[in-house]
């Protein structure tokens, strides 16, 4: 993993679990392009980004989702790109996250 988030690494040296979260899918507008990874350690540390801040605490809670029953998932965030500019977000889109256990 030390290619591209030597957190991991270092996180695992530790002796934490860590998940990783993947971007696989872009529909529309988004700010990460598939293959945008965040990490996210036992105890809350995150590296990377999955969304450019958008969606990180929420794919956060997953993660921890994902170490605590050690089963992956795939989840779906979105909004269209009138909602984004109603609410103050730059970008609309439909992102798909895979969340997965680190090994």
């Amino acid at each position: 993993m030390s290619e591209w988030l030597p957190e991991i690494d270092t996180w695992k040296s530790e002796g934490k679990r860590v998940a990783i979260a993947t971007v696989v899918n872009v529909i529309g507008s988004a700010p990460r392009p598939v293959g945008a990874r965040l990490a996210v350690s036992e105890t809350g540390e995150l590296a990377g980004s999955v969304s450019g801040g958008c969606v990180e605490s929420a794919v956060a809670v997953e993660a921890e989702d994902v170490l605590r029953t050690g089963a992956p998932k795939l989840i779906r965030y979105g909004i269209t790109d009138e909602m984004a500019w109603d609410v103050g977000l730059a970008c609309g889109g439909t992102i798909d996250v895979f969340v997965e256990p680190v090994e």
